[in-house]
């Protein structure tokens, strides 16, 4: 076998990307995108100075498309914390939702690769756009891949994107062509992102989609469940959880033959399992998984023999409120690992508070700070003289782990029924200071960016993403 000499080649947090730009590392050198380990994102990328924002308009009073904003986060700026662009969407209608990169770090022994394009799916329309982003701040749609391409195939509905080894992007769908189950991954090829067809080959007794992880060392992908398009795409409908129409188990998969292994089902203890996260150390095999309508935090884990198994190991209490004629769940909608797996964070949308777990014992979990900002039961309703529509939804943590950013839209049926003041003046951004050695968080009221704001009128700003990856984009092998 011929010996192949590599050099590393990543791209620093918000410059355009550039190949021939070789930056040494001492754990060991590569070239491709992203970075050799977790340890060298978190302790060798710079502060991240622009975010990529999901923005929508579905289900509002504006004649406008959906968006990628470009926010400004360079704390030296004249436009800190400032939406400095918008990338309009060439159509009306997609309810972008998730998104995700071209390759990452998973593929950064890969020669010529490059972090360059966002995937950026359309929940509602089934379109799938790529963005190409080799220049943060000059963003511009390269193509897209129109809803019938992907009909064909069967699917709709695209969730979660996730670069992979070998030149490809997998993106979770939740529905079939016509919005109903089973769900499936779709499979797109990086060179020029034309589709392959389903990344699985048997997927077994699994209906139901949503998100997903992977840890390639270990030959597994697990993935999650929300329900059928056509249940969730009206609104929440208790009805709809007592007709088994939601989902409340994980699969596990083999990610080599893309079969389907094992199912762990979590019952009344783990309704709507959505956000799933395993460490980002490609040695483990174990994770968490937030069950939005339960409003917990399973654990899950590989023993010896190969079987999977589960815990309960953090309860979020229902609260009575005089407005509610059942208990309000906390309704954990988003959670994230810390890139060195000592930090998990998690929302609880319906309550109002964003949660910071010390997970050093990883069966353990222990609670360390929390932050109330808007939802049903927080004191603090409003920041810098601006009422706060919603409550911390998607999160994003900066790759250091000192600064945690949050979003508070949900999704736009879901927003409209709970907290409809979105639907009519767009949602926020906000952020706190995180003080790891402290383990605690800091509200910080100088930085607000409205999308009730935004140009065009009022939008819902979604999932956050960093130029050159971030805590929930890349996974090592």
């Amino acid at each position: 076998m011929p010996v192949v000499r590599v050099v590393l080649s990543h791209m620093s947090t918000d410059e355009p990307s550039d190949p021939a730009e070789k930056h040494g590392h001492e754990h060991h050198e590569v070239e491709g995108p992203g970075y050799p380990t977790p340890a060298a994102m978190r302790t060798e990328s710079e502060r991240e100075k622009t975010a990529f924002v999901i923005a929508l308009r579905v289900g509002m009073d504006v004649d406008g498309s959906d968006f990628i904003g470009v926010v400004d986060l360079d704390p030296e700026s004249d436009t800190y914390s400032e939406l400095v662009d918008t990338v309009e969407m060439p159509n009306k209608g997609d309810e972008l939702h998730h998104f995700g990169w071209n390759s990452c770090s998973s593929s950064c022994h890969a020669e010529g690769l490059m972090r360059d394009h966002l995937i950026v799916p359309g929940q509602r329309s089934s379109r799938i756009h790529i963005l190409d982003a080799e220049d943060p701040r000059n963003v511009e749609i390269e193509t897209v891949i129109e809803p019938e391409d992907i009909f064909e195939y069967d699917l709709s509905a695209p969730h979660t994107v996730h670069c992979v080894p070998g030149g490809k992007v997998v993106i979770s769908m939740l529905g079939d062509a016509d919005g109903e189950l089973p769900g499936g991954f779709l499979q797109l090829d990086q060179s020029d992102f034309s589709i392959d067809g389903h990344w699985e080959s048997d997927r077994g007794p699994v209906e139901m989609q949503y998100d997903y992880w992977y840890q390639p060392r270990h030959n597994v992908m697990i993935s999650t469940e929300w329900a059928a398009p056509k249940t969730y795409y009206p609104g929440f409908d208790l009805d709809d959880v007592e007709e088994g129409k939601y989902g409340d188990s994980i699969h596990i998969w083999d990610w080599e033959s893309k079969e389907h292994q094992q199912t762990l089902t979590f019952g009344e203890e783990g309704m709507i399992p959505l956000e799933i996260r395993m460490p980002h150390d490609p040695e483990e095999t174990q994770g968490y998984v937030g069950a939005a309508l339960s409003s917990n935090i399973l654990r899950f884990w590989e023993e010896s023999d190969g079987v999977w198994e589960w815990e309960k190991v953090i309860d979020v209490e229902d609260r009575d409120h005089p407005d509610w004629d059942m208990p309000v769940p906390g309704l954990v909608t988003d959670i994230l690992l810390s890139l060195d797996d000592q930090y998990l964070f998690f929302s609880n949308w319906l309550h109002g508070d964003m949660r910071m777990y010390d997970v050093s014992d990883f069966g353990n979990p222990r609670l360390v700070d929390r932050i109330w900002a808007g939802g049903n039961f927080a004191d603090r309703q409003e920041i810098q003289g601006t009422e706060i529509r919603g409550a911390p939804q998607m999160l994003q943590l900066s790759r250091d782990g000192k600064r945690i950013y949050w979003t508070t839209s949900l999704f736009s049926s879901w927003d409209n029924q709970f907290y409809p003041d979105i639907g009519e003046q767009g949602s926020l951004m906000m952020k706190a200071d995180v003080y790891p050695d402290e383990g605690r968080m800091e509200l910080d009221e100088d930085f607000l960016v409205d999308f009730g704001d935004a140009p065009g009128g009022p939008a819902r700003a979604h999932e956050i993403r960093w130029p050159g990856g971030d805590c929930t984009s890349d996974v090592w092998q």
